[in-house]
């Protein structure tokens, strides 16, 4: 195959892996913020597949074709190879980083400080790391709770993440959600859970003898019944 044959089939590999870049929504995540990262994680690996595949045979193949030289001679310069490749090389980091900035700047996950403006109908939770325990506020609705956190299916929630006493880390990974707790820090994560269900919270940030036992839950029931709850917590609390 001629050079110019070579950085033609070079160049339209890559601009075949560019179909994967573009994010696409699967089904089956339990949250939009793990569904954004899992669906990047797997676009990058259909990408680095042919690449590494492509990489190894080459080199398995100059291995054993030149495995009796026993004279080796400097290889002749190729100028258009070289172009070629330096070329693919940065078009496959463009596809990748076109890829990666759709993910990373989302609102449901990127942390960035002022991208967060709760809406109305949005459930803002306070999320407060002590050892070695979860305590949880809900804004605007006089209720906290410990231990197991309540959240609606389908509903913007935004969980405002700190610490009282030590470094701790907010980690529910079934759901894609994970945020350092800092003393006298807040850090935002916003998140949507499209699945109903129980989900195991834990501290990954090591904060002590107790840490391993630092747990907790993320119950997720429907809209109705998360308004019956809060308003059975508000009865409680009243009386």
């Amino acid at each position: 195959m001629s050079s110019k044959r070579t950085a033609f089939a070079t160049l339209l590999g890559v601009a075949a892996l560019a179909l994967f870049a573009d994010p696409v929504m699967a089904q089956g995540y339990d949250s939009t913020t793990e569904e954004l990262i899992r669906s990047l994680n797997t676009q990058l690996l259909y990408m680095a597949i042919p690449i590494t595949v492509l990489v190894e045979g080459i080199l398995i193949y100059t291995v054993w074709k030149y495995r009796n030289n026993d004279d080796p001679k400097p290889t002749k310069e190729n100028r258009r190879l070289e172009i070629s490749w330096t070329i693919a090389t940065a078009l496959v980091l463009l596809v990748v980083g076109y890829a990666s900035y759709g993910v990373m700047a989302n609102e449901y996950v990127s942390n960035a400080e002022g991208a967060y403006e709760p809406s109305e109908e949005a459930v803002e939770v306070e999320v407060v790391g002590q050892k070695y325990l979860w305590n949880f506020n809900y804004e605007g609705e006089n209720v906290s709770a410990t231990g197991t956190l309540v959240l609606p299916e389908g509903q913007n929630v935004y969980l405002n993440i700190t610490s009282t006493d030590w470094l701790h880390a907010f980690h529910v990974p079934e759901l894609g959600l994970k945020q350092d707790a800092l003393p006298g820090q807040h850090n935002m994560i916003k998140t949507k859970i499209t699945e109903t269900g129980t989900y195991q919270l834990y501290c990954a940030e090591y904060c002590g003898v107790g840490h391993s036992k630092m747990l907790g839950e993320v119950e997720v029931v429907s809209q109705q019944e998360y308004q019956d709850w809060l308003d059975d917590q508000q009865g409680n609390s009243s009386s």
